[in-house]
């Protein structure tokens, strides 16, 4: 029986990059979402079909305690306890600084930060009576030195999983190791509608491999830091970005 992996955010882009790896390595699979009903039934059809591991699809809003909650007593009645969690979810409002609104930035918070902390509170419970645990939070370029006026709410909430993950490290340390890893710009369909192609070539000449990134290779990434090879690897922000300006 393999590990069990819970992705939060997991039925599109990224987050479904990372569950389709994983599947694929033999890896058992929870899909958490909140409004990615279809997408995430699909998704968790396809992982069976194609890798015969076990997989659940769960909806939950994990900036709700009580949700969250329910959401782990179902993985574990149903598949076991979670041997690894990928904070994945993340939402963000893009506008100007004087048209955001308070509410909104409560609630990317709530969402990117509060979220990740209440699913890695969870999960630390088993994982601490096992002596085993992997926390992989996605964090953001955008949370070191890479801003953009339009999501500065992003940004903070983005810097602030940053430091909840060297937090999470050393209150979790020895046997649960958490980290982070740190995309640039992925081409997600989300990250890439809307922009004009004048925006996007100005983007990739940020880039010093002169491409922006494929989702697939965030879920490489995830995939070594979850295996034994990576042991050694714990309480580290790690960048994957091409090389871009400005990030590091």
């Amino acid at each position: 029986m393999g590990r069990i992996v819970l992705v939060t955010g997991g039925a599109k882009g990224i987050g479904k990059a990372i569950v389709q790896e994983l599947a694929k390595n033999g890896y058992d699979i929870i899909i958490n979402y909140l409004t990615s009903r279809d997408e995430a039934l699909a998704l968790k059809d396809e992982i069976i079909k194609e890798n015969g591991i076990r997989a659940l699809a769960i909806r939950a809003d994990i900036s709700k305690e009580e949700e969250v909650d329910e959401m782990f007593r179902e993985v574990e009645e149903k598949l076991g306890n979670v041997d690894i969690l990928i904070n994945n979810a993340a939402i963000d409002y893009p506008n100007l600084f004087h048209l955001k609104t308070a509410d909104e930035f409560r609630r990317v918070l709530d969402v990117n930060v509060v979220g990740a902390y209440l699913c890695a509170k969870r999960a630390y419970q088993k994982m601490k009576e096992r002596e085993y645990g992997r926390i992989i939070n996605i964090s953001s370029t955008n949370g070191l030195n890479s801003y953009y006026p339009m999501c500065f709410d992003y940004d903070a909430s983005k810097a602030a999983l940053n430091s909840l993950t060297h937090n999470l490290a050393a209150q979790m340390g020895p046997y649960v190791h958490v980290n982070a890893i740190a995309p640039g710009f992925i081409g997600t369909v989300k990250e890439l509608e809307g922009y004009d192609e004048e925006f996007l070539k100005e983007e990739v000449d940020k880039i010093m491999v002169k491409r922006y990134g494929k989702p697939a290779e965030v879920a490489y990434l995830v995939r070594f830091l979850i295996s034994n090879e990576a042991d050694y690897i714990n309480n580290a922000i790690i960048r994957i970005d091409g090389g871009q300006m400005g990030s590091y």
